[in-house]
C-alpha cells in the first residue's frame, strides 16, 4: 500500500528482457537504503517486489501482465522514474491510499501554464470515468492528485511547481502515456451498486442521493 507522495525519482540502469517479461535495474537518485527482500517498491505507480540490492540499487522483476497494463515497457535504460516505499503502519497518509496496482494508461492531451502551476489535460478509456470525480483523487505514474475537472474520458490536474521539481512531470509532453490508477474506495463503491443499478441506465442516472439512501449509503 503507498500514498502517492514520491520520495524521489530514480534512474532505469539495466533492463534485462526475456520474451514479454522484464527485469529492471533501478538506481535512486535519492537515500534509499536498508532494502529488504521481498519488499514492496512503486516505480511510476506500479507496485514491484524487490528481488535483489546492493548500496545504491535493486532490481525488480515485472511480468507480462505488468507491461501490458502499464508503461513500464516503455522504459529504456537511463529512463527517469517515480518512486515511493510501501507505506509504514504509524506513517502520514499525506496523499491518498494507492495500491500500486495499474488501472489503465492515460494520454496527454495538453498541458498549459497557470500562474506558477501547470494544468495538464489527460485521456483515457471511457470504462473508468465512473471511478474518476471532480476534487477526487487519482493517481498518475504514482503521483497522488486532485481532479480539477473531469468528463466521461478525461481529467485534468494542475501541478504545484514543488511537484513538478520532485517527481517526472516536468518531462510529460502531449502524447506520452502514464499510469492511471483511481481511487480504490470508488471502485468497490461501484462494484457494491452494481447488482441494483438498471442494466440500461448509465451510471450517472441511476445513482442518485434518493437511491444511495434508499440503499442504506
Amino acid at each position: 500500500m503507498f500514498t502517492g507522495i514520491i520520495q524521489g525519482i530514480g534512474h532505469i540502469t539495466e533492463i534485462n528482457g526475456r520474451g514479454k517479461e522484464t527485469r529492471l535495474k533501478i538506481r535512486p537518485a535519492f537515500d534509499l537504503s536498508a532494502y529488504q527482500r521481498g519488499e514492496s517498491i512503486a516505480v511510476n505507480g506500479v507496485c514491484l517486489t524487490v528481488e535483489t540490492f546492493g548500496t545504491d540499487y535493486f532490481t525488480a522483476y515485472a511480468s507480462a501482465e505488468t507491461l501490458a497494463v502499464t508503461n513500464l515497457g516503455a522504459l529504456r535504460s537511463g529512463s527517469t522514474i517515480n518512486l515511493e516505499r510501501a507505506l509504514a503502519l504509524g506513517d502520514r497518509l499525506g496523499g491518498h491510499i494507492v495500491s500500486g496496482h495499474v488501472d489503465c494508461l492515460a494520454e496527454v492531451a495538453a498541458s498549459t501554464p497557470a500562474g506558477e502551476s501547470r494544468q495538464y489535460k489527460l485521456m483515457f478509456p471511457a470504462a473508468f470515468g465512473p471511478q474518476v470525480i471532480a476534487k477526487g483523487s487519482v493517481a498518475l505514474d504514482g503521483i497522488s492528485l486532485t481532479v480539477n475537472d473531469c468528463g466521461p474520458d478525461y481529467l485534468t490536474v494542475n501541478i504545484i511547481p514543488a511537484t513538478q521539481q520532485e517527481t517526472t512531470i516536468s518531462t510529460w509532453i502531449p502524447g506520452q502515456q502514464v499510469n492511471m490508477e483511481t481511487d480504490i474506495i470508488g471502485k468497490y463503491v461501484q462494484r457494491m451498486l452494481g447488482p441494483w443499478a438498471p442494466a440500461a441506465a448509465s451510471t450517472a442516472s441511476a445513482i442518485t442521493l434518493d437511491f444511495l439512501r434508499d440503499n442504506g449509503f
